[in-house]
């Protein structure tokens, strides 16, 4: 089975010591491409350095809602110019986030819809994040229109209503390992169901959301274990977990224009 985790933190100062052995169990496990994601100008660059020494692997750059009272237009400008790297498949993660609020709700909103111009005008996909929102990204998502938007809403948590409006906006699903938890995880079960195969993406969010049952042994997530997500996925769809691999490995290909 080929496998894409379409979101993960390979930047994450858990990877210090050993990314280069992270990256190859992930590789012996069937994971052949990886999104590693950028959540300010720091991170981002770090993104694109270990996308340029690593195969298979792509960059995203962005500003995440937590750090958007640092955001500002130079900041967007030089993010910019890092996406026209060749490494750089996505601008994100970008989105609201009302639930720890680092950053004031203005901070977020106008750095949102900033964002969404900037990866607008340079064609690239958006990953959203979104927690606790009550709807408020969607609505902003309908203020700020394009038909020719793409993108994929990370680590989705919403309910059936919200799932089904992100999918009339044309947006790919990924899927956590939260999936794998036996309380966290029962709603998304029987939501999974409910998404459309060629809009469903499998993703750690490494080195966080550590799925079953890899987290009775060890806090850090990594790469390799989005074969858990897919292997829950594939018992909850009633597929067979190569079928699903290969869909999954083709949608991220896809939104991310991943191919060789």
């Amino acid at each position: 089975m080929k496998l894409f985790d379409s979101h993960c933190h390979l930047d994450d100062r858990s990877y210090r010591n050993d990314l280069e052995t992270v990256i190859r169990h992930a590789n012996q496990m069937g994971i052949q491409k990886i999104m590693t994601i950028g959540i300010d100008l720091e991170t981002s660059g770090l993104a694109i350095e270990i996308a340029r020494k690593f195969k298979g692997v792509y960059a995203s750059v962005g500003v995440h809602p937590h750090r958007a009272s640092a955001c500002s237009e130079p900041m967007i400008q030089t993010l910019s110019d890092l996406a026209k790297n060749p490494q750089v498949r996505a601008w994100g993660e970008i989105g609201l986030d009302f639930n720890r609020m680092y950053s004031s709700r203005k901070d977020q909103e106008t750095w949102f819809v900033r964002q969404l111009q900037a990866a607008d005008e340079l064609s690239l996909p958006v990953i959203l994040h979104e927690r606790d929102s009550q709807g408020k990204l969607l609505q902003m998502l309908d203020r700020h229109p394009n038909e020719k938007r793409r993108g994929a809403v990370h680590c989705f948590s919403g309910d059936l209503n919200e799932l089904d409006r992100y999918l009339e906006l044309g947006y790919y699903i990924g899927i956590t390992g939260i999936l794998t938890l036996k309380k966290r995880g029962r709603q998304l079960r029987a939501l999974v169901r409910h998404i459309p195969l060629g809009r469903l993406l499998i993703e750690t969010d490494a080195p966080y959301l550590t799925p079953t049952p890899q987290k009775n042994k060890t806090r850090r997530n990594e790469p390799a274990f989005v074969m858990s997500v897919l292997l829950k996925l594939a018992e909850c769809r009633e597929m067979a977990p190569e079928s699903l691999a290969s869909i999954t490995y083709d949608n991220a290909q896809n939104l991310f224009s991943a191919r060789p």
